[in-house]
């Protein structure tokens, strides 16, 4: 298993580092890597921590990993509740006001597919758009996600063997779901939670389906009737499990996915 850590120093460079994240893990949505900066590093350090954090919920990524053969049905299952509408992306927003509200908008968010001509910078906008706190939101810092989702998608179409800027070959795909979350912190107004998500590539219609699992940490606010992902919330879910273990990555059905702690995800009710 490898792990990457970033630290972000500003909120704009941390919401930009949502797209750099794909860049660097094929993922679609690491999202929230990094550590608020101003009078948050000066909190950080009156408490003794470094004035320039690394990330505890990083984003992790897991080598492939098939389904176990001895499948067990998993200790703990949830069906998430759906958003009540659409946005005009079609993204699912209006969850309800509960810990498993706010962990459906996160799942949500985490999923995503790339394939034929609608790319990651068009997923990442969507997901910046429908998900992310307004306070966190900017004309600078969506250009700058929309700019880093293009050079993901240049990443992704050598990895695919296309030009850049031309249409995934035919069958070639690019697929995050969450299958699993752990509930860090809740309250009326904010939840964090830990995200299991399995992320699929293929290069082609003879191309055999890579797999692998990332795990991110996520922190989301009730804001003007819905649950947003903000730094803010982030960062204090990164401060609660400072000097805490991460996860065991596993695939629901795997023992180890039982004693890691993930709830499992079925279909939304």
């Amino acid at each position: 298993m490898s792990r990457t850590r970033w630290s972000w120093n500003t909120r704009g460079v941390w919401i930009a580092g949502v797209a750099l994240a794909i860049m660097l893990l094929l993922t679609l949505y690491a999202v929230l890597q990094g550590a608020g900066g101003g009078a948050k590093q000066e909190a950080a350090a009156k408490g003794g921590a470094s004035p320039s954090p690394s990330v505890s919920g990083t984003a992790s990524l897991a080598p492939s990993y098939a389904q176990p053969e001895g499948w067990t049905e998993p200790d703990r299952w949830s069906a998430l509740p759906r958003g009540k509408r659409t946005d005009g992306q079609g993204s699912p927003i209006g969850f309800p006001r509960s810990a498993e509200g706010a962990v459906a908008m996160m799942a949500a968010a985490n999923t995503s597919r790339v394939e034929g001509e609608h790319g990651i910078v068009d997923e990442q906008l969507r997901t910046y758009y429908a998900y992310m706190g307004a306070d966190d939101q900017s004309d600078e810092i969506a250009e700058q996600v929309e700019l880093a989702g293009i050079e993901a998608d240049k990443k992704l179409a050598r990895e695919m063997g296309v030009p850049a800027g031309q249409p995934l070959p035919a069958g070639a795909y690019l697929r995050n779901t969450v299958v699993g979350y752990q509930i860090i912190e809740k309250s009326h107004s904010e939840v964090s939670a830990w995200l299991l998500i399995s992320q699929v590539q293929k290069s082609g219609e003879m191309s055999p389906e890579k797999g692998s699992y990332l795990r991110t940490l996520v922190g989301a606010q009730w804001m003007d009737g819905d649950w947003k992902m903000t730094a803010d919330a982030t960062i204090r879910a990164q401060e609660a499990t400072r000097g805490q273990g991460e996860p065991e990555m596993a695939a629901p059905g795997d023992e180890a996915f039982d004693t890691a702690g993930w709830t499992a995800i079925r279909e939304a009710s």
